[in-house]
């Protein structure tokens, strides 16, 4: 294996961007990114893979790979990582901000009484939103597809990683898909060169690493026995948990947060579902849901402090985990075997995605020919006319609001 001189490896450790820099990156696409954890990965793909360079293809999909086999909102992870590799901790938590705060800011006024969008103009602009995420994901896919499976045996290992999807539902279809993918690529994916590796390092110290694991399972065995003492700690608690048990992205949670809010009386029914209504016309991470849960809960903390504590409660356990992974998957992607099986495990990503992209996204956005135009239209121009994303929210929510008049 290609060994690195001490010095390069040290200059590749060093962040090579600042926290502000991260932070302005993260807010454009915080304030952009519309059509939830898929879409989103199609959106740090074309701005910081293919755009502005901040990762190699491969690269980012060892951290989509990761981030889909950890519990947590997967998008916001990869985020994190990236912010992290750019910019250091302040980096990290400087895309978390940025990508973050603008739905979650939308979502507490939505909760002190902003009114939900009605009528035909509203439900327009929410399809037309929907429409972007068909453009993005199907960028993302094509893209992917070329750079990560080239060759009929990764081809083939995409292709059955969409079939496991589609027929095994879920999150257990998505990771066995992936782990499936590894195993196959050591067989079929050892003739490629050995890839040079020593470029990912994300500055996390394996004794980093334990810390991080050891007080995410401190936290998620100490809040249930403390939750009784004071309302905070009931609220910390149940978001926690549910940050900490939920595969698959922010739709996955929400069963899991109706049962620790609307069950315990602390949240209405109406009020959950008028939330979650508002959660789908906002860009971001759906997990910022929660801020809205914490703004509405009864009784104190709620209104900002209880937003606060809810938006921070429920990213937590996913970021504790990724930071406890890092330093081990690095050292493990080095190995020439490990290396055959991240071909395997890249090319069934492409599998996952192309599955997504019939199923939510194209089912639900795609419903006529003109729908269907309004989705070639955003395709061709991010990949023929290189439009930048934001252009084509735009283009395409009015686009929405005027067949929605129509």
């Amino acid at each position: 294996m290609k060994s690195y001189p001490r010095a390069r490896e040290a200059d590749t450790m060093r962040p090579q961007g600042t926290a502000g820099e991260v932070f302005r990156v993260f807010l454009k696409l915080g304030l952009t990114s519309f059509g939830g954890p898929i879409a989103h990965l199609g959106y740090f793909r074309d701005e910081l893979v293919s755009r502005r360079k901040w990762i190699d293809e491969t690269g980012y999909a060892d951290l989509v790979a990761l981030c889909q086999f950890l519990p947590g909102p997967a998008s916001s992870q990869v985020g994190f990582a990236l912010g992290l590799l750019r910019g250091g901790p302040l980096g990290a938590l400087a895309a978390w901000a940025g990508f973050t705060l603008p739905s979650a800011l939308l979502l507490i006024l939505f909760a002190f009484g902003a009114s939900s969008i009605e009528g035909p103009v509203g439900t327009g602009l929410i399809h037309g939103l929907k429409v972007v995420a068909v453009a993005i994901v199907a960028q993302a896919v094509g893209g992917m597809a070329r750079n990560l499976a080239p060759d009929r045996e990764r081809a083939s290992i995409a292709l059955a990683a969409l079939l496991i999807v589609i027929f095994v539902a879920g999150s257990i279809g998505q990771v066995a898909s992936i782990l499936l993918g590894g195993l196959v690529g050591l067989w079929l994916c050892r003739a490629a060169p050995v890839s040079a590796v020593g470029h990912l390092s994300f500055r996390v110290s394996r004794q980093m690493g334990a810390i991080s694991l050891i007080l995410f399972c401190l936290l998620l065995l100490s809040l249930p026995l403390t939750a009784g003492m004071a309302q905070g700690l009931a609220l910390l608690d149940s978001f926690y948990r549910a940050g900490s048990l939920v595969f698959g992205g922010g739709h996955v949670v929400l069963p899991l947060l109706q049962a620790e809010v609307v069950t315990s009386g602390a949240v209405s029914n109406d009020a959950f579902l008028s939330g979650y209504g508002a959660a789908q016309a906002v860009p971001g991470p759906l997990f910022t849901f929660a801020a809205y849960l914490g703004a509405v809960m009864e009784p104190f903390p709620n209104g900002i402090v209880g937003a606060a504590f809810a938006l921070v409660a429920i990213f937590l356990p996913g970021f504790l985990l990724l930071v406890g992974a890092l330093p081990f998957w690095d050292a493990f992607r080095a190995r020439p075997s490990a290396q055959a099986a991240m071909r395997g495990a890249n090319a069934a990503v492409v599998g996952i995605l192309g599955a997504a992209l019939y199923d939510p996204v194209w089912t639900s956005a795609i419903l006529t020919p003109y729908d269907f135009a309004l989705g070639l239209t955003g395709f061709i121009l991010l990949t023929v006319w290189k439009a930048p994303p934001w252009i084509i929210v735009v283009l395409m929510a009015l686009g929405g609001v005027m067949m929605g008049l129509i």
